[in-house]
């Protein structure tokens, strides 16, 4: 039996509108243009945590945190970062007994000085290259990537500066030289990990900051 072949032309159409139409990749549409795209609901879904449960973070999500962080975008590819990672108790605290002690010398009651890094169990500190006019650029998108990383794993997180001042007290240069900057290095930030003990509201955000040029 010879087969037409308009008819065959015909089924191959209808074939191909078949799967270009299926809920499948039309779950993939609406995941890229919709609310189900996964990276937006990360970068929404983002807080501030300043509680964290005493739970460490496990060493694999740690150094996948790290590595998404150092393929942030980066000025002529200079990588012009210096990061250090605290995860040990007992540095943690040798870190909080200090802040504690010099919000004190400043006239603060010592029950009402929240711990430095929340109570977070890992700290990573920041330093920017200050022979490269933009490093605090790269070292900010840096830190942005490891903070959406963490999120995406159900890690809480928590920019300080306040931390940064303590460690460039002088009180606290012996903790300062652990952390092995090298000489052009200076300390810009640190960003507290750690499983959330709270889930704090969205802060509202001033949507008239955003204008386009004409």
């Amino acid at each position: 039996m010879r087969t037409n072949p308009k008819l065959l032309l015909l089924a191959g159409i209808a074939a191909l509108c078949s799967c270009t139409s299926s809920p499948k990749n039309a779950k993939a549409e609406k995941a890229v243009s919709g609310s189900e795209n996964q990276v937006v609901e990360t970068i929404m879904a983002r807080r501030s945590i300043r509680k964290y449960k005493q739970q460490p973070v496990e060493k694999d999500k740690l150094q996948q945190i790290l590595e998404c962080g150092i393929n942030a975008p980066n000025g002529m590819g200079r990588q012009s970062w210096e990061i250090r990672v605290v995860d040990t108790p007992e540095l943690l605290a040798e870190i909080d007994s200090l802040n504690t002690q010099l919000a004190v010398g400043r006239g603060m009651d010592a029950s009402k000085v929240r711990p430095a890094a929340y109570g977070a169990p890992v700290l990573v500190f920041i330093a920017n290259d200050t022979t490269y006019d933009l490093s605090q650029v790269d070292c900010g998108l840096l830190g942005g990537n490891m903070i959406l990383t963490a999120q995406s794993m159900g890690i809480g997180s928590c920019c300080l500066g306040g931390i940064v001042r303590t460690l460039k007290s002088p009180e606290a240069e012996g903790l300062l030289k652990r952390l092995e900057l090298p000489d052009n290095y200076n300390l810009l930030y640190a960003i507290a990990f750690g499983y959330p003990d709270e889930s704090p509201a969205a802060k509202p955000r001033k949507a008239e900051k955003i204008r386009f040029v004409d």
